[in-house]
């Protein structure tokens, strides 16, 4: 017989939930040498995830692999980001 899982508000929150906790385990440091290395990899001629950023503001990041770029080199900052302002919010409350 199959669990009820709670009305999807619910099951949201309880996924919210999971995640904050799982970005409050990852520690800061490591974060930012993740940022810092891959997040700016390859660092010549230009940072890749800059070079994809303007891509976008031109319209030209349109393939496949472009995208993927994006995301992969983009994905510490978001991370270090979300970390930093988790840790603000909870230092003032």
């Amino acid at each position: 017989m199959a669990r009820d899982q709670g009305t999807p508000e619910k099951v949201a929150t309880i996924g919210k939930r999971n995640m904050m906790k799982a970005l409050d385990r990852l520690p800061t440091g490591t974060l930012v040498v993740i940022a810092l290395t891959l997040g700016l990899a390859p660092f010549v001629p230009e940072p890749h995830v800059w070079q994809k950023l303007k891509m976008l503001g031109a319209g030209t990041l349109i393939r496949p692999v472009d995208i993927f770029d994006l995301l992969f080199h983009g994905v510490p900052w978001l991370l270090l980001l979300a970390k930093l302002s988790r840790q603000a919010l909870l230092s003032k409350g």
